[in-house]
C-alpha cells in the first residue's frame, strides 16, 4: 500500500475519537453502578469477538500464531493492567485531565530508552519528558479541583501505559493483527477465569440496567476494537513520524466528550497545562522525524 498521508491523518483522528468515545462510555456506566471488572470483561471480550469475526475470514488461522508467544501474554497482561489502571483513574477524574496525564506515556518511554530499549541517550528527549512532566503538575496543581487518589491512579496509569509500549517493541515482529487479536484474547481469558468470584456480587445491580446501559455497555468493546483497527489501518496509509503529532488531538476529543455527557471542562490553566504536554510531545516527534531523516 502506498504512502497517503492524509487518508492517514483522517484515520488516525477517528481512531483517536473512537478511543475517546470507549474511555466515555466506560465512565458512564460505572456512574450507573457497573464495576470496573464487569466493565472491563464486557470491553475484551466484545472486542477479542468482533476482531476475530473482521480478521480471520481475511487472513486466516495464520494470523494467530505469533513469533513471540511469551512477549505476547506479558504485552496482554500489562495491557489489562493498564486498562483497568484507567478505568479506575475516570472514576475519579475528569476525562480530559484523566487522558492529559495518561499522555506521560511516550514521555516515559523515549526518557527511559538509553537503560530500557539501550537507544543512545538524546538530551532533545530529557527536555520533552520534564517539560510534559511540568504540563502535568500545572494540571494536577493544589487547587484544581482534581481528587488527589484520582491523581495518583492516572500517575500510575501512565507508567503501565509506558509498560505497554516497551512490551509492544517486543512484539513489534509480528503482524499488528495478530498482535490486536492477542491483547484482547489475554485480557478476555484472565477476565472471564475471575468472572465466578465477581459475578455473583455485581448480578444485583446488573439486573437493574436499562437497555441504554447494556448498549452503552457493549460499546465498549465496539469502540475498543474500532478504535484499534483504525489505527493499524492509519500506520499502514502514513509513516509513523507523521502522525505522531495528531495522537494528542485525543485530548480534544475527551474535552468535548467529557463536556457533552458531564459538563465538564478543564479551566485555562488546565489547558496551558494540557498545552504543553500536547507541545512537548508533538515537538519531540518532529524533531526526531527530521533527525532520522537527515
Amino acid at each position: 500500500m502506498g504512502v497517503r498521508p492524509l487518508a492517514g491523518i483522517v484515520t488516525l483522528i477517528l481512531s483517536t475519537w473512537a478511543l475517546s468515545t470507549l474511555d466515555a462510555s466506560g465512565k458512564w456506566v460505572m456512574g450507573a453502578g457497573v464495576s470496573l471488572w464487569v466493565l472491563s470483561w464486557v470491553r475484551y471480550s466484545v472486542h477479542l469477538l468482533l476482531v476475530l469475526g473482521l480478521v480471520l475470514p481475511v487472513r486466516g488461522p495464520s494470523v494467530l500464531r505469533s513469533v513471540r508467544p511469551r512477549a505476547q501474554l506479558m504485552r496482554g497482561g500489562i495491557m489489562l493492567l493498564a486498562t483497568l489502571c484507567f478505568f479506575k483513574t475516570l472514576s475519579y477524574l475528569p476525562q480530559a485531565e484523566a487522558t492529559a496525564i495518561n499522555f506521560l506515556a511516550p514521555l516515559i518511554v523515549l526518557s527511559l530508552a538509553p537503560w530500557l530499549l539501550k537507544e543512545p541517550p538524546r538530551i532533545s528527549r530529557w527536555i520533552a519528558a520534564a517539560a510534559g512532566f511540568m504540563g502535568v503538575l500545572v494540571i494536577i496543581r493544589p487547587g484544581g479541583g482534581l481528587d488527589p487518589l484520582g491523581v495518583i491512579w492516572g500517575l500510575g496509569t501512565a507508567c503501565t501505559f509506558a509498560g505497554q509500549f516497551m512490551a509492544t517493541r517486543r512484539v513489534a515482529v509480528d503482524d499488528p493483527f495478530t498482535t490486536l487479536i492477542w491483547s484482547g484474547g489475554v485480557g478476555a481469558v484472565v477476565l472471564s477465569a475471575s468472572m465466578p468470584f465477581i459475578l455473583p456480587a455485581a448480578l444485583p445491580v446488573m439486573r437493574e440496567l436499562e437497555p441504554l446501559h447494556w448498549l452503552v455497555l457493549f460499546g465498549t468493546g465496539v469502540f475498543g476494537a474500532a478504535g484499534h483497527l483504525l489505527q493499524i489501518q492509519a500506520y499502514r496509509y502514513a509513516p509513523a513520524s507523521l502522525l505522531a503529532p495528531f495522537v494528542y488531538l485525543q485530548i480534544v476529543a475527551a474535552a468535548t466528550l467529557g463536556w457533552l455527557i458531564w459538563g465538564d471542562f478543564p479551566d485555562a490553566v488546565s489547558w496551558l497545562g494540557i498545552a504543553v504536554i500536547c507541545v512537548s510531545g508533538a515537538t519531540l516527534a518532529a524533531w526526531e522525524w527530521k533527525t532520522k531523516r537527515r
